[in-house]
């Protein structure tokens, strides 16, 4: 990983398009490195970004011409330990590798869950080989999955690699397809939920739909199999926010089946640890081909059990119906 033993600066200086916007928002789009909203605002709260020569908040505006300066502390040595724990790697060369996650698994060490992480797991497959533009805790990470959430995601080797895939989600252009069983039977065929997510006011551990602070959000769904009280459904990202389907989803009434943070699970007759939502089908422009790379992956087996037992419970319920349709027919 690369390591740096100086401050270093970065000058930016603004124009006529740039005026209006958010520090914290130009920065993040500005860099190089693509460097992400968070690490952005946690320099500008810790004072190292100066504005025309003063200290900014995040969401400070910009006029054309004003002076940016940002100063890089060097990396602390990394404090995560590598960790021999078993992935299920379905594609692996020098740029990069996909994972397919396992449920229960956190991608990234964070206060309360220091080990046991997808990072701790590929720092002992991959050793120092892993792009350094996240930071020491987040190493080779591009995009996240929730800890309950299931299936692909892309971690990357080197930083070249790194910022050509950041490009293609900053553009949207990734294809992420995630499969979900909803609460609830969903009328329509498909649809598009556009609503902006941002932190919740009540909760700040949750994300709400916000529309006058929160990013804009879209969600593309349409209907695989219905059930008389569940609906399993592909939902299509077009955006990347966090939690971004459960939220959407919630929103219209019909939460991701065992989703204890957005929807009702006293009710639930099934045995579930978090949500049913896996991440089944990641496309991208490889940064070494050059080509359109897409991956897919199978229903994990708590998903696929699931989906047995919804069957089966419908085909009870027809039978019954059956039943007591011969029994009135005189």
């Amino acid at each position: 990983m690369e390591k740096r033993n100086e401050t270093e600066e970065r000058v930016f200086v603004t124009g006529n398009e740039e005026a209006g916007k958010r520090i914290d928002v130009f920065l993040a789009s500005a860099s190089e490195k693509a460097w992400s909203r968070s690490y952005i605002s946690n320099l500008i709260l810790d004072k190292h970004v100066f504005l025309n020569g003063s200290n900014p908040k995040p969401s400070t505006k910009l006029k054309a011409g004003d002076h940016i300066l940002v100063l890089l502390p060097p990396p602390l040595e990394t404090v995560i330990s590598p960790e021999d724990i078993p992935l299920d790697i379905v594609y692996e060369d020098d740029d990069l590798l996909v994972i397919n996650k396992k449920k229960g698994m956190v991608v990234h060490p964070a206060p309360g869950h220091p080990g046991g992480t997808l990072v701790n797991a590929v720092m002992e497959h991959c050793g120092s080989s892993l792009s350094s533009i996240n930071g020491i805790q987040r190493p080779g990470i591009v995009h996240r999955i929730d800890k309950d959430t299931t299936g692909l995601l892309v971690v990357c080797k080197n930083d070249q690699a790194h910022r050509f895939l950041a490009e293609q989600l900053k553009e949207h252009s990734i294809i992420r397809k995630y499969v979900a069983i909803v609460c609830g039977f969903l009328k329509e065929e498909e649809g598009t939920i556009q609503e902006p997510i941002g932190r919740s006011h009540k909760d700040r551990k949750k994300q709400a739909i916000d529309h006058k602070n929160g990013r804009n959000a879209v969600t593309h769904y349409r209907v695989l199999e219905r059930f008389s009280d569940y609906t399993l459904v592909e939902c299509t990202l077009e955006t990347g926010r966090t939690h971004q389907i459960r939220v959407h989803m919630a929103s219209i009434g019909h939460p991701v089946l065992g989703d204890e943070v957005y929807g009702n699970v006293r009710n639930i007759p099934f045995s579930l640890e978090g949500q049913c939502l896996h991440a089944k089908v990641l496309g991208f422009i490889h940064p070494g081909s050059k080509k359109l790379t897409v991956f897919e992956s199978e229903y994990p087996e708590y998903f696929s059990d699931l989906l047995e037992k919804l069957r089966k419970m419908e085909k009870g319920k027809l039978n019954r119906r059956k039943i007591e349709i011969h029994n009135t027919d005189y």
